[in-house]
């Protein structure tokens, strides 16, 4: 590992390819290490300096000691997503228990906002751990996030996306992960960079072609579903998400005091 290298870390997921091709097909291969996980590990790594930049899923900014959004570019949808889904074999009104994904804090944040405020609904929510999807059944509901949701919808009977429940909320799109770095970054760097990550958005078939899946048209998905753009509407939306969020945590305190 090259210390002098800027560590950036990456969500794992098909959504997050077209922001990384560039990195991966050598530009600014001198300046960054490429680092690629699933989102909480890349949060993880992010809190705790292990990495400089983190494509981390929103909900982990407000643990930063020190935070700046360095790119103009995102995951976000408005509307579907179609890789955040509640899924379950029974009407949204008849579920008893939730298994929440490990993945990411953000999808689970976004779940607990739309039960309350969206579907007024209070399941009992569990943590899972790796398979848990299997459980998914009766009254039994699960949260699958990313390339497993895909396989997800041809088993469960009822699919609930959080990025149109989202938006029939609040009429927002929903920013699910952006490029934050824990330090101030060179305006140099963040050009760069920002040049580096628009490659693949450039070059979305040479993209598809590199992550071809059998389950999904990524083509379709790439244009359809995902906005890599970021907008003054997206920030106006990550902060009611963040202010929720932060409600949501205080509230949970003064139960629990």
């Amino acid at each position: 590992m090259d210390i002098s290298k800027v560590k950036v870390g990456s969500v794992s997921y098909l959504n997050a390819k077209p922001l990384v091709y560039g990195f991966e097909t050598g530009l600014m291969e001198d300046e960054v290490e490429l680092i690629i996980d699933y989102p909480a590990s890349i949060a993880r790594q992010l809190l705790d300096d292990s990495i400089d930049i983190g494509l981390v899923p929103v909900a982990v900014i407000p643990f930063l000691k020190d935070h700046h959004i360095v790119s103009d570019y995102c995951i976000s949808c408005n509307g579907e997503v179609a890789t955040v889904c509640l899924f379950s074999d029974v009407a949204i009104h008849e579920i008893e228990t939730i298994l929440l994904d490990y993945q990411s804090r953000t999808s689970v944040a976004l779940l607990k906002i739309l039960l309350k405020e969206h579907w007024k609904i209070s399941p009992r929510l569990i943590s899972a751990d790796a398979g848990y999807e299997k459980s998914i059944g009766g009254t039994t509901a699960g949260l699958v996030i990313g390339d497993r949701a895909f396989s997800q919808r041809l088993t469960s009977k009822y699919y609930y996306d959080l990025g149109d429940a989202w938006k029939q909320l609040t009429g927002l799109p929903f920013v699910f992960a952006a490029w934050v770095s824990n330090k101030a970054m060179s305006e140099m760097f963040i050009e760069k960079f920002n040049k580096a990550v628009q490659t693949g958005l450039d070059n979305l078939p040479a993209v598809v072609q590199k992550n071809q899946s059998p389950l999904f048209d990524l083509q379709d998905y790439y244009t359809r579903y995902i906005e890599y753009r970021f907008s003054p509407e997206k920030m106006k939306s990550l902060h009611l998400f963040l202010q929720k969020v932060s409600q949501q945590d205080q509230h949970h305190i003064k139960l629990s005091s």
